[in-house]
């Protein structure tokens, strides 16, 4: 079975791609690593540049096979916008869109999030998610900090945790840092206190400069829900830190409760 980090590094984007059931998220292939796998075939037509943000749009389960397809892309002064989507025979299942620009030298004052405090991965117990729930989780390590845990009837619809992949000791790239953002429980199931579906409709993110010094495999996420309504969509906020408090990137998803 090939873990989730070597399909990244590996995969042959201009064929057929087979992922099994150990990849799987939310009733098909996991959701950040799809959209990760889009990710790589755009870079592909972008060399040199860097993302500067990437959304996919979940239209239906994606299944165990399926081909990415990159119309071409569009290039403006400072930037390239590209479209992938994954497709199998029942259509497109997945479409997402994406913005590079090549690096830049400029002196603007630089804004980001602060990490919250927490303590090293190493002094945090692990957390199990049941891979019968989300195979692909037996592929990481999550160490969660503070007392909310997913499905417990917390007060606050947050999760903050260390994450990281178990197959090497790689810092993430931003194709890793996409299936890690998209790595935790939803946060809005702390406040839950009985199962239900989740999945995402639509996924958003944004990588920061800090990804690119980081060394350790290790990511500390905090994850939030902004927004909730009775009918059941969740608007969702995820931030990245290294362990050296560096940010590494931001996400947001759109998702929708489901029963089970």
């Amino acid at each position: 079975m090939t873990p989730p980090g070597a399909l990244l590094r590996a995969a042959p984007l201009d064929d057929l791609i087979e992922t099994g059931a150990h990849l799987r998220g939310f009733g098909g292939v996991h959701g950040g690593l799809t959209l990760a796998l889009l990710t790589t075939a755009m870079a592909e037509r972008a060399p040199g540049a860097l993302l500067q943000n990437v959304t996919a749009r979940y239209l239906r389960p994606l299944g165990g096979e399926f081909r990415i397809e990159v119309p071409e892309e569009r290039t403006g002064r400072t930037m390239t916008a590209l479209a992938a989507r994954a497709v199998t025979e029942k259509g497109v299942h997945v479409d997402a869109s994406a913005i590079f620009a090549a690096p830049r030298r400029a002196s603007w004052p630089p804004v980001t999030p602060s990490a919250p405090a927490a303590p090293p991965p190493e002094d945090c117990e692990v957390f199990t998610i049941p891979p019968e729930f989300v195979a692909i989780s037996t592929s990481m390590e999550i160490r969660p900090v503070g007392p909310n845990r997913p499905y417990a009837g917390g007060a606050e619809p947050e999760l903050t945790a260390w994450i990281r992949l178990l197959e090497d000791d790689e810092p993430p790239d931003v194709h890793r840092l996409t299936l890690l953002l998209d790595g935790l429980a939803p946060s809005y199931a702390a406040v839950l206190s009985e199962l239900a579906l989740l999945p995402t409709v639509e996924f958003a993110v944004r990588p920061a400069i800090g990804l690119q010094r980081t060394a350790s495999p290790w990511v500390l996420l905090r994850a939030r829900t902004h927004r909730a309504s009775a009918d059941g969509w969740v608007d969702e906020g995820i931030d990245a830190w290294g362990p050296d408090g560096d940010h590494l990137g931001s996400a947001r998803q759109l998702r929708l409760v489901r029963p089970m």
